[in-house]
């Protein structure tokens, strides 16, 4: 077992979640359910699959879950992007989130790409 606390990837995906939380709470009340709740379980869905794959045993398995985190990442990456369109996110938030989810997938993707080499 890995501890996922010790992984840069995993630091970077928590500090995603809180920056995502904290951002949409300011989001319109039509978009509770909609965007911002879409942003949430994505920003979630990166550091859970972390923590996941960090508890499988195989390399095969704990590769599979770091993609994933990665694809989530893509997502939230590309929700931040919509909301700063739309003007839900403005100034500092926009660009702080989009710099925390473009770092968070750069760092997933170097991993899954050392667990597959390797």
């Amino acid at each position: 077992m890995r501890d996922h606390r010790k992984l840069q990837a995993f630091n970077l995906a928590h500090n995603a979640v809180l920056g995502t939380y904290k951002a949409t709470k300011a989001f319109p009340k039509e978009e509770l359910f909609g965007l911002a709740a879409q942003m949430r379980r994505a920003a979630v869905s990166v550091a859970s699959n972390i923590v996941e794959g960090s508890a499988r045993e195989s390399k095969a398995d704990y590769a599979r879950f770091i993609d994933m985190a990665y694809g989530s990442a893509k997502e939230l990456e590309y929700q931040v992007e919509l909301a700063r369109d739309l003007g839900y996110l403005g100034g500092e938030h926009s660009v702080r989130l989009a710099s925390q989810c473009s770092r968070s997938a750069q760092v997933l993707n170097a991993l899954v790409r050392a667990l597959r080499s390797r």
